[in-house]
C-alpha cells in the first residue's frame, strides 16, 4: 500500500479538533487504539509517526555508554 498524500478533515471531539486516521494509515504505522504519537516540526511542515526522536536521542547516548564501559557493566551483572 502506498499513499503519496491523503486529505484528512479536522472533526469536533468534546472540546477540541482532532483527526480521525483511516485504518490504512494505522496499519502502515503499526498503531492501534491508546498508542502514542508523536507531531514533530520538519522543514516540509509536520509529521506524526509513532518514533520518539528524544526517546531514539537517549537510547543513542546509552549505547554509547555501554559499548565504553563494557567491562564494568559485566562484573555488575555479576
Amino acid at each position: 500500500l502506498e499513499f503519496a498524500m491523503l486529505t484528512l478533515k479536522l472533526t469536533q471531539i468534546g472540546n477540541s479538533l482532532g483527526l480521525i486516521l483511516p485504518k490504512e494509515v494505522l496499519a502502515r504505522l503499526k498503531l492501534e487504539k491508546g498508542d502514542t504519537v508523536f507531531v514533530t516540526e520538519t522543514p516540509g511542515g509536520v509529521a506524526v509517526t509513532p518514533y520518539d526522536p528524544e526517546f531514539a536521542e537517549q537510547m543513542d547516548a546509552a549505547r554509547v555508554v555501554m559499548k565504553k564501559r563494557r567491562g564494568v557493566l559485566r562484573e555488575l551483572a555479576k
